[in-house]
């Protein structure tokens, strides 16, 4: 998805100069027709050339739905905002990732209590072992006794609104 209402919030960060005219040449480059602005096939073909990917119909739906219905699609400025977006939570997604692994010394995919503990012991030394049960056990949400990635990455991006 392009970027959640719901839990942890990526940083803002200043778009750079460079990032920002590639932005622009891409979307000069989808709006072929010079419109001044991209239609729903004109802006699936811009998040190809800059992530890779075609985004799904609930994608395009959620990125198009609050556009102005008097406009035919995004303008240049409401492009440059959803893609930075998309970009601000590609880089805090990577950097949950880089925390998940740091933790998974033994690569197996998943975190175990002992990792947890191993973790907490080098970052918080003074966090009582109970605390890190409790955190493991929040986090372990299928109670399998291991931590995925996918239970990691919800913990740090939804934990936080629960309590």
């Amino acid at each position: 998805m392009f970027f959640s209402d719901a839990g942890a919030r990526p940083r803002t960060r200043e778009t750079n100069p460079a990032e920002r005219k590639k932005w622009v040449e891409v979307f000069k480059a989808c709006d072929e027709d010079d419109k001044g602005y991209l239609s729903r096939e004109d802006f699936k073909v811009a998040v190809v050339m800059l992530f890779g990917y075609k985004p799904s119909k609930i994608e395009v739906d959620a990125v198009m739905s609050p556009i102005n219905p008097s406009t035919s699609g995004l303008s240049l400025e409401e492009f440059v905002n959803i893609v930075r977006k998309k970009k601000e939570a590609q880089l805090y997604r990577n950097e949950i990732r880089h925390i998940f692994t740091a933790f998974d010394v033994h690569y197996r995919g998943f975190l175990t209590l002992e990792d947890f503990k191993k973790a907490f012991r080098q970052v918080a030394p003074k966090l009582p072992e109970r605390t890190v049960i409790e955190v493991f056990r929040e986090a372990d949400r299928d109670s399998d006794g291991h931590v995925s990635f996918r239970d990691f990455e919800y913990a740090m991006n939804y934990g936080q609104s629960e309590s």
